[in-house]
């Protein structure tokens, strides 16, 4: 079922000063009209990749059983990957109960470990916990010259060695970047080729934040059992009005790009999602990375905060309503109410608390995301809402299709290229020398 957008909240005519007029919507959205036959244009000659992904399915058994394979009989499995190389699959993972807090810890085996962030204490205590005999590594970067990558990759490499497991190694690793290009070093093929690592190929017209949809997202997804298929079906979803040639103001992903850029020429810098279910928290954190990196560029782009309910009206909710007017929202609900324990109403009543009664805790978080949402609006903040009924693999792709689509289009009204991270590579460049020296 299509996710339910709704942008009332977000009007000048509505919620007041605040919002966006439609004078200026409608400019925004008219100029998405060139964004979006820039996008069917795309998809027609496949000059960007992740457009036709959707459709694609042959290389889906192969993933399978790579996953399957790596999966077996193994009780951790840890992802080498920073960035693009890693959201994406934690995203995923999160539907099968990575991450969730609380209960991670408690789901079937294997036990997943994204290793994202570089951090010297974190990954010796790893490599010292780990069970390697009964461990297994994925290595992922689009380059193959991500120095994080390389490091954790070298480092387990030496772990396995001094645990008399190196004869194993081609069964314990996996690679996952670029095929090899003559003139073009790659230091993680080169590194695992030495060492007869399978690889499997990055797309290469895929770059790292948008790369969920591909194998470096749905591997892990896989090796979890989750549905992959299904997660490009969902994307398809996304993707639909755009190939059907829609107006901007029915395509969804179009409607929030032409929102967020007239918000910004608002004096709205600050772009915050909140999304009110437990597996969506990595997804928050996936957006922030696509939406920082692609539109942060020439002194534009807006500044992405990631919100989970309820547990962020209690620390930021405050702030939102009563502090500084330069932010817009996005809300984003699924089917909560009578999910969870019923709560007993004798002990309600002994609570102080004797509403609660009979009702269930799915029934208070529906109340809560609705509650937020009118709540900002009311203060007169903008508010976007997205409504998913349910959270599967069918309405996770079409969510990461539509926020892809959505920061793809505002680069275009922002006129700044999605694709590229010049400032990031400048600070890739500096911490090699300084390491150097």
């Amino acid at each position: 079922m299509p996710l339910i957008q709704s942008i009332d909240n977000a009007l000048e005519k509505n919620i007041g000063q605040h919002g966006v007029s439609d004078a200026a919507l409608n400019s925004a959205l008219t100029r998405a009209e060139t964004a979006l036959d820039w996008l069917r244009e795309r998809h027609a000659d496949g000059k960007l990749p992740l457009l036709n992904l959707p459709e694609v399915r042959d290389e889906i058994p192969a993933l399978r059983d790579a996953a399957i394979r790596l999966a077996d009989r193994a009780t951790d499995i840890v992802m080498l990957g920073t960035g693009g190389s890693s959201l994406g699959g934690q995203t995923l993972a999160q539907l099968a109960g990575h991450a969730v807090p609380g209960i991670g810890a408690l789901r079937n085996g294997p036990r997943l470990h994204f290793m994202d962030n570089l951090d010297p204490e974190t990954f010796g205590a790893l490599l010292e916990k780990l069970p390697l005999h009964t461990s297994r590594f994925v290595a992922i970067s689009k380059s193959g010259g991500t120095g994080e990558t390389l490091m954790q990759t070298i480092s387990v490499i030496s772990a396995l060695q001094e645990a008399s497991l190196g004869p194993r190694i081609p069964d314990i690793f996996l690679g996952l970047s670029e095929p090899a290009k003559s003139g073009k070093a790659n230091g993680l093929r080169d590194l695992l080729t030495q060492f007869k690592v399978p690889m499997l190929d990055h797309d290469t017209g895929v770059g790292g934040r948008f790369s969920v949809l591909t194998n470096v997202g749905l591997l892990p997804a896989a090796m979890l059992g989750l549905d992959v298929a299904a997660i490009r079906s969902g994307a398809s979803l996304a993707l639909a009005p755009v190939l059907g040639k829609k107006k901007a103001a029915d395509v969804p992903s179009a409607v929030g790009a032409a929102l967020s850029v007239a918000m910004a020429e608002k004096g709205k810098g600050i772009a915050v999602l909140m999304a009110y279910a437990d597996r969506l928290e990595r997804f928050t954190r996936w957006y922030v990375q696509l939406w920082a990196e692609s539109l942060g560029k020439d002194g534009k782009g807006t500044t992405p905060i990631a919100a989970l309910g309820p547990v962020d009206q209690h620390s930021q909710l405050q702030l939102f309503i009563a502090g500084p007017r330069d932010k817009l929202f996005t809300v984003i609900t699924t089917d909560r109410a009578g999910l969870g324990p019923r709560i007993d109403k004798d002990l309600a009543k002994v609570a102080g608390e004797p509403g609660l009664g009979g009702k269930t805790i799915g029934d208070l978080v529906a109340a809560q995301g609705r509650a937020t949402a009118e709540t900002l609006a009311k203060n007169g903040c903008p508010v976007r809402t997205i409504h998913v009924p349910r959270i599967d693999e069918e309405s996770m792709g079409e969510l990461l299709m539509h926020f892809m689509l959505e920061t793809i289009i505002a680069a275009q009204l922002l006129g700044v290229d999605a694709f590229d991270q010049p400032a990031v590579e400048e600070g890739k460049i500096l911490a090699k020398r300084y390491l150097n020296e």
